[in-house]
């Protein structure tokens, strides 16, 4: 399949997505399932997410508008300024089609629009391959391994992919 995604913003009835992106498949690189107190506190923050510090999305389908996962980005402090952080996940029945880097392009011209900062980053860990791949593919450049604590008490290392939205990075 060849389709291209558009991104339709969080809204109250999207839960459904956050149960479905919550299962060991998806989590193995996230520290594993979340809680169903967690999972309402992130959907919670996703509908209550100032527009100016970042939006969260459903992907869907251009061709019929299939919901096939989520993406968004958001601010984070990172090395003394505050950047654009993203991240996303693929329904597993839709994975391997290049959907996911449809949709991180697709959030780069959002974040780009956004106009607040010059920077956004993704974070996948080391590992793994799908992620650091849509990355890639997405355009981002990879600067190298860094250390992180995610979630609270376990560091892993990841990748630093970033991507400069003035189109000035070389």
């Amino acid at each position: 399949m060849d389709s291209d995604v558009r991104l339709v913003p969080w809204g109250e009835d999207d839960f459904w997505l956050l149960r479905r992106t919550n299962g060991p498949e998806m989590t193995e690189h996230l520290g594993g399932p979340e809680s169903e107190e967690k999972l309402a506190g992130r959907h919670r923050r996703y509908l209550e997410l100032d527009p100016a510090a970042g939006r969260m999305h459903r992907v869907v389908l251009a061709d019929g508008g299939e919901t096939v996962g989520s993406v968004g980005f958001w601010e984070r402090e990172w090395r003394g300024g505050t950047v654009w952080e993203t991240g996303w996940a693929v329904l597993p029945e839709f994975q391997g089609r290049g959907l996911a880097a449809r949709a991180a392009r697709a959030v780069i011209e959002e974040a780009r629009a956004a106009g607040r900062h010059r920077w956004l980053h993704a974070w996948p860990k080391v590992t793994h391959t799908a992620s650091n791949r849509v990355c890639e593919r997405a355009g981002f450049t990879l600067l190298g391994p860094v250390e992180f604590e995610y979630p609270k008490g376990h560091r892993i290392t990841c990748h630093d992919w970033r991507f400069d939205l003035s189109g000035e990075d070389g």
